[in-house]
């Protein structure tokens, strides 16, 4: 079955090329050492290495308690930080500047994983989230190396896609050392599917240090503003905006600004176009001036300052959940104290919506409309406001922990893989 997952990547290789000179038309820095996501890598320092891969920013961003964390435990050992997105690299250099090396993770062929390895010399791999890919850790198994599932998430939809072809996921998560799973549910479907080290030890990201010059910055904006109601549109994707503003459009008071950011920063200019369409007053944050009372929409295009944005907001409509695409991270808008609307599609974040609307700090809304309804009804409601902000922030409060957990369970495998480097 891995023969023939290999042979498919090799035929679709050239679309992943082609993908990859499509994406860096928005200058973000997909082509920027473009060997190594073909394996070629020059030659690294000859330094004991923990190798930890995050695929884009939300992982990356997740990393950041457990990287400090590691760099507390461990200060001789070189960090190395795999990654598949120009964002997410973008976000890393931004974290860790030279404290964490950053390089791509190859496509997954095997000779191209076997020169990563070669490259890294890993003591331990840690891979964030469902980063599962069969020849990385089939190549790892055959060196000898280590690796441990952290922060693991799977939903239902992902579960049962794995489930299709268990003669490539079950060896797979058999090579797993150790599993660390966010929720008892995502353990479960892992514990089914073959990764029978897995135990929960809670979500990293519930431990992420809001950036105070960022809320600083934000709450500067909502001064300037002069207490002009804001609803946000947090990390949308593809198609909802389309949804979305028509609906706001019409529902909220005229003085109200929607603030847009978009989830990726290729789509700036196409959706900046698509609020042109509709008719809407609109300046972007790139023109670095605030917008006037005529404006209705400011758009976000710019990378890292989500936390400004939430402590702008008066509220928060999570993108990802108005589309089946799963939903995007509510947590850091929870701890900002943003209340929350997500919309009927959270299944990549089935546990934190659920507990964040049972604490009182999140809304559902069946649809794009009732979201508009509920979006003009907690506008007229300052009280209710700030009742779902300080349920976010306890809510948040209370589910810290996970990095402490996680530790406590990769630490005595990679302290073991140390000693025995150091001994041979």
């Amino acid at each position: 079955m891995r023969l023939i997952y290999t042979l498919i990547w090799i035929i679709a290789l050239p679309c992943a090329l082609a993908r990859l000179f499509w994406r860096s038309r928005s200058g973000a820095g997909s082509l920027e050492d473009l060997p190594q996501r073909l394996g070629l890598f020059a030659p690294g320092p000859l330094r004991t290495t923990l190798w930890i891969h995050a695929v884009s920013v939300g992982e990356t961003r997740a990393a950041q308690p457990l990287i400090a964390a590691l760099r507390q435990h461990f200060p001789d050992v070189r960090i190395v930080l795999t990654q598949n997105t120009a964002t997410g690299r973008a976000t890393a250099r931004e974290l860790y500047g030279s404290e964490v090396d950053t390089i791509w993770l190859p496509w997954d062929l095997p000779w191209a994983q076997r020169s990563l390895l070669r490259h890294l010399r890993p003591a331990v791999g840690l891979l964030i989230e469902t980063e599962l890919w069969p020849n990385l850790l089939a190549e790892c198994a055959r060196a000898g190396v280590p690796v441990a599932l952290i922060n693991a998430r799977l939903s239902e939809r992902s579960a049962r896609g794995y489930g299709r072809i268990p003669a490539l996921t079950r060896p797979m998560l058999n090579t797993l050392a150790v599993v660390a799973a966010q929720t008892a549910a995502d353990a479960m479907r892992l514990q089914a599917l073959g990764a029978d080290s897995a135990v929960v030890c809670g979500n990293l990201k519930f431990d992420v240090a809001l950036p105070e010059a960022l809320r600083a910055l934000g709450l500067g904006w909502r001064a300037k503003l002069g207490g002009r109601p804001v609803v946000l549109l947090a990390s949308t994707r593809d198609g909802e905006e389309a949804l979305l503003l028509p609906a706001l459009h019409a529902a909220l008071p005229p003085e109200a600004l929607i603030a847009l950011v978009p989830r990726h920063p290729q789509r700036f200019d196409e959706v900046a176009a698509l609020v042109t369409r509709n008719g809407l007053p609109m300046i972007r944050r790139s023109a670095d001036i605030l917008p006037e009372t005529s404006i209705r929409v400011w758009l976000g295009d710019s990378m890292g300052e989500m936390a400004a944005w939430y402590a702008l907001a008066n509220l928060a409509l999570i993108g990802g959940s108005w589309l089946p695409l799963g939903g995007q991270n509510l947590i850091e808008a929870c701890a900002s104290g943003c209340p929350v609307i997500v919309g009927p599609h959270t299944f990549n974040f089935a546990q934190a919506a659920s507990d964040s609307i049972a604490a009182g700090a999140a809304q559902r809304a069946r649809d794009v409309g009732d979201a508009a309804g509920q979006t003009a009804a907690l506008l007229a409601s300052p009280a209710r406001q700030a009742a779902m902000a300080e349920a976010g922030i306890a809510f948040a409060q209370s589910h810290r922990g996970a990095t402490a957990r996680t530790l406590a369970l990769i630490e005595p495998l990679i302290q073991a893989r140390l000693t025995a480097t150091s001994e041979r």
